[in-house]
């Protein structure tokens, strides 16, 4: 491909989910810095599944590359449309695991899936004698539920009880117990600040810087997201140390995960458009089941049959008084 590629960006700038749709595209913007080849056009979903829908429509009309939404439920959606109109979806923003499997040919993900989220926490526990039952508060949708059913199954495999329960549900008022909580920001934010007595807390809300600002005091608490400072050499694109020093420079503060997996899935999408030669999907699904590498986000490899991300690893960390720092 000779002339430069059109990279679309479907992301939620306004809306339920702006507060990260905004990380994401501060990181695209930030890519384009390092990256001349490529033009990005980012439109604004409104965090609506049927403006999304509109929006993919035009951006596939003008764009050789699609990015598909930040969330799991709006990207269940682009993945349909995706489909429909025969074209390839790079998604950074939902890691369901039916959303990664849903479309094979038509989705490439780059995040671990859901199901696998707990596992960093669970295997932290179990190597640190703390296997107390395990009281994993589930979120409403299928997020929470299939960060609960795989953090279950992972407390399973190294003989830690568990229980699972709604994020609104009553905690133990006594004994010895740790708690996962596996539901949206707000609703992880919510059960920590009305449990009393975990000897050892987790949440997917921790993960994010924000969690700091929404908590009164959050040391201690660990935290699982997708990426962390330090995550891992990158042998396509820019380096981490390179992007987090112009994203500091442009933000005045360090990304968050939403900001990084954006910039890595574009460093992917672009890398394989010009293997291939071509931005026909057929193509694109070929080289990206063929690949096997490490961007700034950590590693990459796809099942080449269904598209599921199976290379990345979530991250851990633990709140300090100075704020998060990595576990393991």
């Amino acid at each position: 491909m000779t002339r430069r590629l059109r990279v679309g960006a479907a992301l939620s700038l306004s809306g339920k989910h702006a507060r990260f749709g905004k990380q994401a595209k501060l990181g695209l913007d930030v890519w384009q810095t390092f990256d001349e080849s490529a033009e990005l056009i980012v439109e604004d979903d409104r965090s609506d599944p049927e403006v999304l829908e509109q929006v993919l429509v035009s951006l596939a009309a003008r764009c050789d590359l699609l990015l598909g939404p930040y969330s799991t439920g709006l990207m269940r959606r682009a993945g349909r449309v995706a489909a429909a109109m025969d074209r390839l979806i790079w998604n950074h923003g939902g890691s369901g695991d039916d959303v990664e499997e849903a479309h094979p040919g038509h989705v490439v993900s780059v995040l671990t899936p859901t199901s696998r989220y707990a596992e960093p926490f669970v295997r932290h526990l179990a190597e640190n004698g703390h296997r107390s039952r395990l009281w994993i508060a589930e979120g409403k949708g299928s997020f929470g539920r299939q960060v609960a059913e795989g953090a279950e199954a992972c407390a399973r495999e190294w003989g830690i009880p568990a229980s699972r329960i709604g994020s609104g549900e009553s905690l133990p008022a006594h004994g010895e117990w740790n708690l996962l909580c596996a539901g949206s920001f707000d609703e992880d934010v919510e059960v920590i600040k009305r449990a009393g007595g975990p000897r050892v807390v987790c949440a997917v809300a921790a993960g994010v810087r924000e969690f700091g600002e929404a908590v009164d005091d959050p040391r201690g608490i660990y935290g699982v997201g997708q990426w962390f400072p330090g995550s891992g050499h990158a042998e396509l694109g820019v380096s981490e140390r390179e992007f987090l020093d112009a994203y500091r420079e442009r933000a005045g503060a360090l990304p968050g995960y939403p900001a990084v997996q954006a910039a890595a899935t574009a460093i992917i999408a672009t890398h394989c458009a010009a293997e291939a030669g071509s931005a026909e999907c057929a193509q694109l699904w070929a080289v990206a089941g063929a690949l096997e590498t490490t961007t700034l986000f950590g590693a990459f490899a796809i099942d080449p049959h269904t598209g599921l991300q199976v290379g990345h690893r979530a991250a851990l960390t633990r709140w300090e008084a100075h704020g998060p720092v990595a576990v393991g």
